[in-house]
């Protein structure tokens, strides 16, 4: 009986060790876990910061590379300026050396030359007020990307054409399919945009509705047009609404299916075509003076 009795206090103190161990086994298996938790979504966190950083070197490589182009072109027309100078003071030295033109030739010969030197000086002021554009739009699309880095690229663009900055923003962020109301998902990219170009009181808005070909005809849309107009309206009307953007200085239109980025034939084209551009233009009065002579 004794004996019996020391064998089951034998087993009961080896079943409690062994309740101990695995509890602490536990606790540290559950700990492990966690660690190892943090350290993936340490890891993950290192290659969304990896990536931001390769589209930031991208985008400055771009920037760089524009900038070389711009002060290509400054350079020749700066090597062409030189040239009529020289051009112009090699006849001036002729002039002062011919005795047998008579003075009424004389002075048609000088007011020819006076043209010329007036032409030169209006292409290097010209050329002054080109390359100030150029570098301040460059900042302005540098500021935009830096506003909008955390928006899906896919989703929206930020370039310079033709000496003008376009934001173009894809429909399925701004609006529901075939719809003019703008969704509430789209409040964020809006924000951004704003605060840009309520910090530049010196520049103007117009907004573009694009489509792709196909028809559309609802109750309260008539066709293509009639949707891109509705839609370049809805978002002006959030910008001032919701924005705080000065109304004078935004415009509305739309361009239907007449200006497609990509062709109508695929499904990807279309998806490029349907889209509204942000387009920011300087005030039409310093337009006229960027291409008007200097007084």
């Amino acid at each position: 009986m004794t004996t019996s009795r020391i064998l089951v206090a034998f087993l009961a103190i080896g079943m409690l060790a062994s309740c101990v161990s695995k509890k602490k086994f536990s606790d540290l298996q559950a700990s492990y876990d966690d660690v190892e938790m943090q350290l993936q979504k340490a890891k993950t966190a290192l290659d969304d910061c990896n990536e931001a950083s390769e589209a930031m070197k991208s985008d400055l490589s771009k920037a760089q590379s524009d900038l070389g182009m711009a002060n290509d072109k400054v350079a020749q027309l700066q090597e062409d300026l030189d040239y009529m100078k020289k051009t112009n003071t090699n006849l001036l030295d002729r002039l002062a050396d011919l005795s047998i033109v008579n003075k009424e030739g004389a002075e048609s010969i000088r007011e020819s030359l006076n043209a010329i030197n007036q032409q030169s000086q209006y292409i290097e002021n010209l050329n002054n007020k080109v390359q100030v554009r150029d570098s301040m739009n460059m900042a302005l699309v540098m500021k935009l990307k830096r506003s909008l880095a955390d928006i899906n690229d896919e989703d929206i663009n930020v370039e310079v054409r033709e000496g003008v900055v376009y934001v173009s923003i894809s429909d399925k962020m701004l609006f529901n399919t075939a719809s003019a109301v703008v969704s509430s998902r789209a409040s964020k990219v809006l924000d951004k945009v704003a605060k840009v170009v309520n910090d530049h009181s010196d520049i103007d808005i117009l907004v573009e509705g694009h489509t792709d070909n196909v028809p559309i005809k609802t109750d309260c849309v008539k066709d293509n047009w009639d949707l891109s107009v509705k839609r370049a309206t809805a978002v002006v009307r959030k910008l001032v609404d919701e924005h705080d953007v000065d109304p004078s200085r935004l415009a509305a239109g739309g361009r239907g299916e007449f200006a497609p980025k990509q062709s109508n034939e695929t499904r990807e084209g279309r998806a490029s075509n349907r889209r509204t551009e942000i387009i920011i233009v300087p005030k039409l009065d310093q337009f006229f003076d960027l291409a008007a002579p200097s007084k």
